[in-house]
C-alpha cells in the first residue's frame, strides 16, 4: 500500500510519471483531489464501481474515501499526470470569504469524470511551472492555484458547493456493508472508524454485534480466506498475495496464514 501524506491542512500540487510498466496501489485520499490524465490510461475503483481515465480527462475525487488504483503507461511511453489537492484551509477561507456554504448534502458520485472546456484547459496549461519543477515554488503561489482551481469547479459545476463546503464527518453508514467491500485495504481500526462515522469505541461495539468477533480478529479471517484461495485454485505466488489480500509485510502474512491452515503460502502454491 502507498504511504499517505495528510495534505488536508495544505494547499499541494504534485505530478505523477512512471515508466514502462503498470503502478498498483491502494490509497487512503485525505481531500479533495482534481487531476488531468497527461499521458497513459489510469483505472481506480472506489467500492464496486472502476472510473477509466484516458489521456486528456480531467476528473474529480471526493475526500475520505479508500481506492485501488492501476496507471499504465502507453507502449514505450510514461504515464503522467498532475493533481490538485484542495486542502480544508482553502475551502474554508473562500466559504468565509464568498459566503459559501453547502444548501443540501451531497448525493452524486464519489468520482466525477469532467467535460473539458475553455476554462479549464486554459487552468491546466498554467500549471506547467509545476510539473517536475527542480525548484521551490512558493506556497502562496500554490494556494492561489488551489483557489483558482476551486473557483472553476464551482463556475462548471455549481452544484459542487454542496460537496467542496461541507466540513462535517463521514455520517454513520451500514457497517456491514463496508466492511465486507473494504476489508482488504491496508488501514488501522481508527480510520474505518472514522469512514463508517463512529467512535473507535463506537466502531468496535457494533462490529462485534453484527460479526461476533473482533475486528482485528475478522480482517485477518476474510483475508487469510482471500489469500488461501488465490494461492490454491488461483495459482498466485504467496510474494503476490499478501498485499493484495490487504497484509503489511510478507513475513508476518506466513506467520499467520501457516498457523490458520498448518502449512505456509509457499507450499500451498506449490501444490496448485
Amino acid at each position: 500500500m502507498q504511504a499517505t501524506t495528510d495534505l488536508s491542512l495544505m494547499p499541494h500540487i504534485f505530478y505523477s510519471c512512471y515508466t514502462q510498466q503498470n503502478r498498483e496501489g491502494e490509497s487512503f485520499v485525505l481531500v479533495h483531489v482534481l487531476s488531468h490524465v497527461i499521458s497513459g490510461r489510469s483505472e481506480t475503483t472506489v467500492g464496486d464501481k472502476t472510473f477509466t481515465f484516458q489521456e486528456g480527462d480531467l476528473y474529480f475525487f471526493r475526500k475520505n474515501q479508500l481506492a485501488r488504483y492501476i496507471k499504465m503507461p502507453p507502449p514505450d511511453g510514461e504515464f503522467k499526470s498532475v493533481s490538485i489537492a484542495i486542502d480544508e484551509n482553502t475551502l474554508r477561507s473562500l466559504a468565509q470569504e464568498h459566503n459559501l456554504q453547502p444548501s443540501q448534502p451531497w448525493s452524486g458520485d464519489t468520482i466525477l469524470k469532467l467535460k473539458n472546456n475553455l476554462l479549464l484547459s486554459n487552468y491546466i496549461e498554467t500549471l506547467s511551472p509545476y510539473l517536475n519543477s527542480t525548484g521551490e515554488i512558493n506556497p502562496g503561489l500554490t494556494s492561489i492555484k488551489v483557489k483558482e482551481a476551486v473557483m472553476i469547479l464551482l463556475q462548471i459545476n455549481p452544484a459542487l458547493k454542496d460537496l467542496l463546503f461541507d466540513f462535517s464527518p463521514p455520517g454513520k453508514i451500514d457497517l456491514e456493508g463496508y466492511m465486507n467491500a473494504h476489508y482488504k485495504f491496508n488501514v488501522d481500526l481508527n480510520r474505518f472508524a472514522f469512514l463508517t462515522g463512529r467512535s473507535l469505541a463506537s466502531f468496535k461495539r457494533d462490529f462485534e454485534k453484527i460479526f461476533h468477533m473482533s475486528p482485528n480478529r475478522w480482517l485477518q479471517h476474510k483475508r487469510l480466506q482471500d489469500a488461501y484461495y488465490l494461492l490454491k485454485e488461483k495459482g498466485w505466488r504467496s510474494s503476490d498475495v499478501y498485499l493484495e489480500v490487504g497484509f503489511k509485510d510478507l513475513s508476518h502474512f506466513s506467520f499467520a496464514f501457516k498457523k490458520a491452515f498448518g502449512m505456509t503460502p509457499s507450499h500451498l502454491s506449490s501444490k496448485a
